[in-house]
């Protein structure tokens, strides 16, 4: 604990996510002894404590009722409930019951004035996430995994193992709520949990969680040094029109395909896109390997990308008068360019 809020400055005025089961609620005894003796290190901190109750389940309000009272107890002050709505996404349900927790968070660490949100997860569920990224055919930064920080997100425990924050637990008297959804097949993350990961270890022995993590710590240098020197060069190619980017597309396809990738999805967020999957970035790779003009090809977010050819422009008749001589400056202006733009809805 005293390294992870070193590492974030010592912040003064914390809060801790604590959902009742044993990770967050081992978190949270461990976060109220710094709050009772009232510094880090000799540095000041105050502990409040926030329940989200995600609406989930038949009885979550009565948990997360339950579970302030216990944060309570602790010394925790204040404890706050957040009941949110869990909106149905493209992503999945745990996707979006994430999103919903993470608002909630924010908004309440902005409300209290907190600088720093503590969340719970383990070196367990670091494993199960370079594990799902594996099998998902994921890149770099999704099997680096959760970031030990990241903003004002937290996560102290990533070096212990789920049977830690258990002995935890039970050191301190708490009985944790173990919440059925962990144990639920319908979900990935759960099987791999319950089924994949005894297996792992029974057929390649023990420590299968560790060499997963360690991987993933590993992956986050080689991310983050990938994603800095690409933001870097997509700056030094970038140019901005009216509601598109265009990059050079001789630049583009010189460089080595591991920035040439992150660089087309830089363009795409730049113009307000999401990040775009594999395959929808080998598509747009692609059109640097077209003869002439080609595209659009469709990226997430309501984002279109196409390439315009300079030979192509060279080789076509002067514009004749009217609408189609305004046209032939403004193409001209694109021409040998990859050109990135945002569709509304209703446009496409």
């Amino acid at each position: 604990m005293q390294t992870a809020l070193a590492s974030a400055g010592y912040p003064e005025h914390v809060l801790v996510a604590c959902s009742g089961g044993p990770d967050s609620l081992a978190l949270a005894a461990v976060a109220a002894y710094f709050a009772r003796r009232g510094h880090v290190d000799g540095h000041p901190v105050t502990v409040t404590g926030v329940v989200v109750d995600h609406q989930l389940q038949a009885g979550s309000a009565e948990v997360a009722a339950h579970t302030a009272a216990v944060l309570r107890e602790l010394g925790l002050a204040p404890v706050e409930v957040r009941t949110v709505h869990v909106a149905a996404t493209g992503f999945g349900p745990e996707a979006a019951a994430r999103d919903a927790r993470h608002a909630a968070l924010e908004a309440a660490a902005d409300e209290l004035g907190c600088e720093a949100i503590l969340l719970g997860h383990t070196l367990d569920d670091q494993a199960e996430q370079v594990l799902l990224g594996l099998a998902r055919g994921s890149g770099t930064r999704s099997l680096a995994g959760m970031r030990p920080a990241r903003g004002r997100l937290i996560r102290p425990f990533l070096g212990l193992c789920r049977n830690e924050t258990l002995e935890i637990c039970a050191v301190e008297d708490l009985d944790p709520w173990h919440d059925p959804s962990n144990s639920d097949p319908a979900y990935a993350r759960s099987r791999t949990r319950v089924e994949v990961m005894p297996v792992l270890e029974e057929k390649l022995g023990p420590g299968v969680a560790e060499s997963l993590a360690r991987t993933a710590s590993i992956l986050q240098q080689d991310a983050d040094f990938l994603e800095a020197l690409a933001k870097e060069t997509y700056l030094s190619l970038v140019h901005r029109a009216a509601g598109e980017v265009w990059l050079p597309e001789d630049a583009v396809r010189e460089l080595a395909p591991a920035l040439r990738f992150r660089v087309i999805a830089q363009a795409a967020s730049d113009v307000g896109g999401q990040q775009p999957g594999y395959g929808r970035l080998q598509a747009a790779e692609a059109l640097l390997r077209r003869q002439g003009s080609a595209g659009p090809v469709e990226l997430p977010g309501h984002v279109r990308v196409y390439r315009l050819s300079l030979s192509d422009l060279e080789q076509e008749p002067p514009p004749s008068q009217g609408a189609s001589a305004q046209a032939g400056p403004r193409e001209a202006a694109r021409c040998g360019k990859l050109v990135f733009r945002h569709q509304k809805p209703s446009q496409q």
